[in-house]
């Protein structure tokens, strides 16, 4: 039998390493401690790509049959900010009043402490000899390009024959109370950047010139006004939102060449990236003008339908908060996005409201809670 580790104390170890993104930190190693005396395989490996950081990233499975249960998150965190600002040390784990606090703390350190503890009570419980594999996908780059991370270990999985049956991913869902939301999809995320082209000229002789920031108010106004769509039956309805006006002129009596604007869109499974881009050019050009538009897309909207896989992680949220949690697919994107082509996903974790902020936080007894919750769902996807 293994000893099982506390969860706030692992929560504090996992806090204490200075993992900012994409910097390792100790956390990876840390686990792959704790997995390898659980009977885990553990695979390290780093991936790189042009013009990107080197990122660490750790696989580690137990059992070698099917079905395979995946447990995904991340170790890197964002930077701290004003530490000063800090009323305790962004990496001390410091706990006041029954709260931990931390960088990682909520997002997502502590729901990777939860699973861990779940997981080595569940096997000092059950024994090794299981009717299927754990698997854990741990990357160090989803604060960042999330590009040396996930999709990479996914990819280097696939090629050696790993397949995945079903992924909890430990996001922090929650919004008002621990569980009271579980993801089931996220919305699509794409970062438009329109320039529009102009003639410089004087004020006094408008004429002589085409000033653009007359034709971007105009074309902003065609895309931000007319909604895109109502919602679907799992998704609220796209948002677009301009978050950049930029001419850069500096004096007043000159018409400028060109004026900038960007933009970013979530949009829902009624459309793809290419969808909603062809929607903002048909409004562009309903306006008419000189414009290039560059646009990033983050990820497409995905939607992991609610089936056996959900309704176990509903139920073990109902059993230890006595509440029904909602299925839903707000928020950010997050690694689920590639996680999604592989297998259905689910998105649990702690509550999101300090994530990324000063004095990141978490009450000990939402640990405990989670740790409940995730035991629960192991032991409901290994019924014996």
């Amino acid at each position: 039998m293994t000893a099982t580790p506390n969860v706030i104390e692992l929560s504090q170890q996992l806090i204490r390493c200075p993992s900012i993104t994409p910097v390792e930190g100790g956390a990876l190693t840390l686990l792959e401690k704790i997995l390898t005396d659980l009977g885990f395989t553990c695979h390290r490996m780093t991936f790189s790509d042009e013009g990107t950081p080197d990122v660490e990233n750790l696989y580690a499975r137990l059992g070698s049959s099917g079905p395979n249960f995946c447990y995904a998150g991340h170790t890197d965190v964002v930077p701290v900010g004003d530490a000063a600002a800090w009323k305790v040390d962004p990496f001390g784990g410091e706990i006041i009043d029954g709260v931990l606090y931390g960088r990682g703390a909520v997002d997502m350190k502590g729901s990777i402490a939860c699973f861990v503890t779940a997981l080595a009570a569940f096997l000092n419980k059950r024994g090794r000899d299981l009717d299927g594999s754990i698997s854990l996908l741990i990357t160090g780059d989803e604060e960042d390009v999330s590009i040396n991370g996930t999709r990479k270990v996914l990819r280097w999985m696939s090629a050696r024959g790993e397949t995945l049956d079903c992924c909890l991913v430990g996001e922090p869902t929650s919004n008002a109370r621990l569980g009271d939301m579980i993801k089931i999809g996220r919305r699509g995320s794409m970062n438009g950047t329109l320039t529009v082209r102009g003639t410089q000229g004087h004020t006094a002789y408008p004429q002589l010139a085409d000033n653009p920031v007359h034709s971007l108010v105009c074309m902003l106004h065609a895309i931000s006004t007319e909604p895109l769509d109502g919602g679907s039956e799992h998704f609220p309805p796209t948002s677009l939102q301009i978050t950049s006006v930029d001419v850069g002129n500096p004096v007043t009596n000159v018409i400028p060449a060109d004026a900038r604007a960007m933009f970013n869109v979530r949009f829902n499974d009624l459309y793809s990236s290419k969808g909603v881009l062809d929607w903002v050019r048909e409004r562009l050009d309903r306006v008419g003008g000189r414009y290039d538009l560059d646009f990033k897309v983050s990820g497409e909207s995905f939607l992991s339908k609610p089936g056996p896989f959900s309704d176990l992680v509903v139920s073990s949220v109902a059993n230890v908060t006595q509440q029904t949690p909602e299925l839903g697919t707000t928020g950010g994107t997050s690694d689920a996005r590639f996680i999604k082509d592989f297998c259905p996903v689910a998105e649990l974790g702690l509550l999101n409201d300090t994530a990324h902020k000063v004095d990141e936080q978490v009450p000990l007894s939402d640990l405990t809670q989670l740790e409940a919750i995730y035991g629960g769902i192991l032991e409901g996807y290994f019924k014996a």
